[in-house]
């Protein structure tokens, strides 16, 4: 199968990608390989994206090889499940404050015996590719990956457990929420949310999970790579184009204005 998260998290060093909130349109994954980015986060939590237009990007990022990591708007299960069943090969979950809840989210990934999921071989997920149920069951739990978003002054506190988990992938910090949670919003640069982001590399590196971060300037992503965090989304859609978009008019109408 072509466009594997697998694949992506099995290679080493850094991995660059981008956010997908807004534009669902067909030609997204060919937009987002032309410009270089190796995976997409695709949300679901902050965004009108529901499972058919999920079901629906899929396929426009499947077709330009393009790895997709999918933020789902809970941990309910149904909201699992269904990102699955859509075809979605890593599951980023919000939220996730101790290692009984990232094990709850696993049970509902993994097909028996590795968890309750219910069966739907043969659609989306496998591709329609038709196999052995026994056969299809066992490449799922080994395709798909779970991605814990750690974003809350709890999740700090147990990201340890969380990360010594058999069946977490990466650790993926969500910073604005982080701040907030801490009492601090927006506040990057204080001691307290820097020493939150030491343990999360601290606990990472030691279990050798992956590390995740958005990002949105060229100096920071530069400083986060340097301290380990391997996988990194520049930039969402909707604030890129308005950051470009204001630069550019603004640049117009400020020479304009100097002529006259």
């Amino acid at each position: 199968m072509t466009a594997s998260v697998s694949a992506l998290l099995g290679r080493s060093g850094l991995k660059l990608g981008h956010y997908v909130g807004e534009f669902a349109t067909p030609g997204i994954g060919y937009i987002l390989r032309e410009a270089g980015a190796e995976f997409v986060f695709f949300d679901m939590e902050h965004s009108g994206n529901s499972f058919e237009t999920l079901q629906r990007c899929l396929r426009y990022f499947e077709a330009a090889d393009v790895p997709a990591f999918v933020r789902i708007p809970s941990h309910a299960y149904d909201h699992v499940a269904r990102a699955l069943d859509c075809g979605a090969q890593a599951i980023v979950a919000p939220m996730v404050n101790s290692a009984d809840e990232a094990r709850a989210i696993l049970e509902c990934m993994k097909y028996t015996p590795l968890g309750k999921r219910g069966l739907a071989p043969g659609l989306a997920n496998d591709r329609y590719h038709l196999a052995p149920v026994v056969e299809a069951l066992a490449a799922a739990n080994t395709r798909n990956r779970f991605v814990p978003l750690i974003e809350t002054t709890a999740g700090i506190e147990n990201v340890e457990e969380i990360a010594a988990l058999d069946g977490v992938d990466v650790l993926w910090v969500g910073h604005m929420d982080l701040t907030a949670d801490m009492g601090i919003p927006g506040q990057f640069d204080h001691p307290g949310y820097l020493r939150a982001l030491d343990k999360v590399v601290e606990a990472g590196k030691k279990h050798g999970k992956g590390l995740g971060r958005l990002v949105t300037d060229v100096s920071g992503g530069v400083a986060l790579a340097r301290d380990g965090w391997d996988l990194l989304a520049y930039h969402g859609d909707v604030w890129l184009l308005q950051t470009a978009l204001r630069q550019g008019i603004d640049g117009i109408r400020s020479g304009a204005a100097a002529d006259q």
